[in-house]
């Protein structure tokens, strides 16, 4: 009989622990298939690295971290938060690539109370009439493209063509380009989300004769981009974009027809920030000295704002108020540095301008050349009724 009491006492103890182990549950949806695979990848790159430093921990709290790609598709977004909402009972939610697929997932997790944490889309609507107290964004999706637009104004370039994906996320960044750029848009071009033949619209592009070209096209289409459209002959006309149509995996894929292409970003990974030298280095450290990307970024301070959150909150998880509270004040070191949240929970925060050039070791990069809007605050605050 003793042997039998203590059994059931191990196996008790054994039950405890396991129940405790899932205490904190995220959901982490993840693009590693899709039109956005190549993003993706890297923001799972960045999800790990946290994951790792955090010793799979939020707030010094055991934590399980539910990892699962739905291949960029709004609809498999939404069955998959039913599932992380109704099965795995999560209490924060991360992950997509895609505006499309954020504007999908929110109202599920908003009516269930579900901290969403962007760690790349944000939304013109959920920045504005649409604003939502569970969504906390890393930046507006206009912000980066009002920053090339003030850039292109300064190159003295007069006229422009613009050319982004035809989907939520691509008319934000053009239209956020046209608000602070005072030339003349000859031409404004929208693509299939996805699309990677181009002949069509760089013939346009030629014919428009532009001073410049902006083009927001992350990923693969970006990179396809770039390649027909140095290969076609347009080298001569320069190209800015928003960080994301020239962050490290574009320019790796695309290599030296990328120099000197202007981008605009909240970060980057020369930034002299001393929570930021510590994750670029221990991104290359971990990932073949390969240079982290602005998804790599986003997907890492996304984790760590949770790990804050719930110390600050005083590891209640379910306290949502609480929580809430600890995520709008954030007292984590963020990789961007300093920051504070709008009243839409938009980051209020630096946007710089890089270009595409080589580091010490011959490498291309993205190179830090200055900043170009200081503490800056997105256009839809105003709509906002929090």
């Amino acid at each position: 009989m003793p042997q039998l009491k203590n059994l059931v006492l191990a196996l008790a103890m054994c039950g405890a622990a396991t129940a405790h182990a899932a205490d904190i549950k995220v959901g982490i949806a993840l693009d590693i298939s899709g039109p956005f695979s190549a993003l993706g990848a890297e923001a799972r790159d960045g999800f790990e690295l946290a994951i790792e430093k955090l010793g799979s921990k939020l707030g010094g709290q055991p934590a399980e971290f539910l990892r699962t790609d739905f291949g960029g598709n709004p609809e498999q977004a939404n069955q998959l938060v039913a599932r992380y909402l109704q099965r795995d009972g999560i209490h924060f939610f991360t992950g997509p690539i895609g505006s499309n697929a954020a504007l999908a997932v929110g109202p599920a997790l908003f009516a269930a109370k579900v901290p969403y944490l962007s760690s790349n889309p944000g939304p013109s609507a959920y920045a504005g009439d649409k604003c939502n107290p569970y969504f906390f964004a890393q930046y507006q999706n206009d912000t980066y493209d009002e920053a090339a637009g003030k850039v292109a104004n300064e190159k003295g370039y007069r006229n422009v063509v613009l050319i982004a994906p035809n989907y939520p996320a691509g008319k934000d960044h053009l239209n956020g380009f046209k608000r602070l750029y005072k030339g003349v848009v000859k031409d404004e071009i929208y693509t299939k989300l996805g699309q990677i033949d181009y002949a069509a619209e760089i013939a346009q592009i030629r014919a428009a004769k532009a001073d410049a070209v902006f083009f927001f096209l992350p990923g693969a289409m970006g990179i396809n981009f770039v390649k027909q459209y140095i290969g076609g002959g347009l080298k001569d006309v320069p190209l800015i974009a928003p960080g994301f149509s020239a962050d490290e995996d574009v320019i790796q894929a695309v290599g030296e027809p990328m120099l000197g292409v202007l981008n605009t970003a909240h970060w980057t990974h020369d930034l002299q920030v001393p929570a930021n030298a510590e994750f670029v280095a221990a991104f290359r450290k971990k990932y073949d000295g390969r240079y982290p990307s602005v998804y790599a970024a986003m997907a890492y301070d996304t984790l760590m704002a949770m790990d804050a959150a719930v110390r600050d909150a005083g590891g209640k998880v379910d306290d949502r108020e609480a929580v809430l509270k600890a995520l709008k004040n954030p007292s984590f070191k963020s990789v961007r540095g300093e920051f504070k949240y709008g009243v839409n929970n938009f980051p209020v925060q630096n946007y710089y301008l890089r270009e595409v050039g080589k580091d010490a070791e011959g490498r291309l990069t993205n190179k830090l050349v200055g900043t170009t809007l200081e503490q800056h605050q997105d256009a839809y605050v105003g709509a906002c009724k929090m």
